[in-house]
């Protein structure tokens, strides 16, 4: 048991259940304060934005459920135990519990405290196994291990060291994915490079779009793109393609009743960015197949327009077949296409909108057509041009794949340390070892 004295979360500050303003009201949404809601704990400590905003006259309308920074949050209901911490004034919705913590309470530890209480939020939900809802009362009512202020912020800065380094990680990766997809659109969407040889820019820096500031290079790649448009529109010499052109759907992968694969389901693909969670062996039964360096993208609502994607590098090897949901839609890049050009495909606002136009079925259930996706129009381009693109984003994809690796290794540790801490199974020092060890 941990030597530390157990606190009421009640008596560390003024405990908050949020609240959501009328939607009826347009105006109330759409401004400089974050809303969040139980998908925006996505794992990050530090909930910097969200997917929602409230304005300055939809916040007036919940003003007492105004958070300041540092206020330390966790789901109560029906999805419970999610936590993080406010940067801003902040608001959430009535599915989040938050504590506004008193003077002298660390928030990194008290949000380290919370991650374990998911087990005991069950144990108190009043809507029973399916649906637990913990309410205002019985969350204040919930204890913590509460150490003197100096073990709580070195036992803080020992996690909290794993958890910044994944999250420059993911920051990291955002910004690679994101470069990718601008390249992706600005050489095969809009055509870029040509419209600006055509506008009349010569310097070949300009003419790339600023991709690499090396002259040089930049000359070398702005070689390999024609000067005109033809009548049709696209680049001189670049023909008139469907996707199926380009990207295989669905392609035919043997695997046979019974055999043990890696598995991936739909909860495991991520709304946003590439990664997709660890598989899990499983016996084959019924369901999509795929490789290494393939795309997958959800085609069942809500999980299309939730944004459900994700690219396939978590197989042992490169000839390993997994397989996965029913509700996936495989993509797999014909050559001389690089590989990540599929994965860019399916992120493409664009061609989700095809998606989401493409499905039929009854309300609830509605699915993505394979067939009417792969009559998706797309330039195609030259060899040199994909085995060029292939050349500048396949690096960055790869870089993608070693820091979600190190990510889930850097979690592993630090979920493995955190109980150990908190029970006293482990002495602090050792731990801050260990997590100098992983930096």
């Amino acid at each position: 048991m941990s030597k530390w004295p157990r606190v009421r979360i009640g008596d560390l500050g003024r405990v908050v259940t949020g609240k959501t303003p009328s939607t009826s009201v347009a105006s109330n949404f759409g401004g400089p304060f974050p809303f969040i809601t139980i998908p925006d704990l996505d794992g990050r400590v530090m909930i910097e934005q969200s997917a929602r905003t409230l304005s300055a006259n939809g916040g007036s309308t919940i003003q007492s459920s105004l958070l300041p920074p540092g206020s330390v949050m966790m789901s109560c209901i029906a999805t419970v135990g999610r936590c993080g911490i406010t940067t801003a004034p902040s608001y959430t919705n009535q599915q989040i519990n938050a504590l506004i913590l008193r003077d002298g309470v660390n928030a990194r530890f008290v949000y380290y405290a919370f991650k374990l209480l998911g087990e005991d939020l069950e144990g108190v939900g009043g809507g029973g196994s399916v649906y637990t809802n913990v309410s205002k009362g019985r969350f204040s009512d919930l204890t913590i291990p509460l150490p003197s202020g100096d073990e709580q912020r070195r036992l803080a800065n020992t996690l909290g060291a794993l958890d910044d380094k994944i999250d420059l990680n993911r920051r990291m990766n955002e910004t690679l994915e994101a470069i990718a997809q601008a390249i992706f659109r600005d050489w095969f969407i809009d055509f870029g490079p040509v419209r600006r040889k055509m506008e009349g820019a010569t310097d070949p820096v300009k003419i790339m779009g600023g991709v690499t500031t090396d002259t040089d290079e930049a000359a070398r790649l702005a070689n390999i793109f024609p000067a005109t448009l033809a009548d049709n529109g696209l680049p001189e010499g670049w023909e008139e393609g469907i996707l199926s052109d380009l990207v295989e759907l669905n392609p035919t992968e043997p695997l046979k009743k019974g055999v043990v694969a890696p598995y991936t389901d739909m909860a495991a693909l991520p709304t946003s960015g590439p990664t997709a969670d660890r598989p899990v062996p499983r016996e084959f039964g019924s369901g999509m197949r795929f490789r290494n360096r393939d795309a997958l993208l959800a085609r069942i609502t809500p999980c299309l327009e939730n944004g459900k994607s994700a690219y396939v590098d978590f197989l042992p090897d490169n000839k390993s077949v997994g397989w996965g949901s029913t509700e996936f839609i495989v993509l797999r890049a014909r050559p001389p296409v690089p590989s990540p050009f599929a994965y860019l495909m399916v992120r493409h606002p664009e061609f989700r909108e095809r998606a989401i136009q493409s499905m039929t079925g009854t309300p609830g259930r509605q699915r993505a057509q394979a067939d009417a996706l792969s009559g998706f129009a797309i330039a195609a381009a030259t060899t040199e041009i994909y085995s060029t693109f292939g050349a500048r984003i396949e690096p960055m994809f790869e870089m993608i794949r070693a820091n979600a690796e190190e990510n889930q290794t850097l979690a592993a540790m630090r979920d493995l340390l955190l109980p150990k801490l908190m029970s006293g199974e482990i002495r602090l020092k050792d731990a801050e070892k260990i997590a100098e060890a992983a930096e």
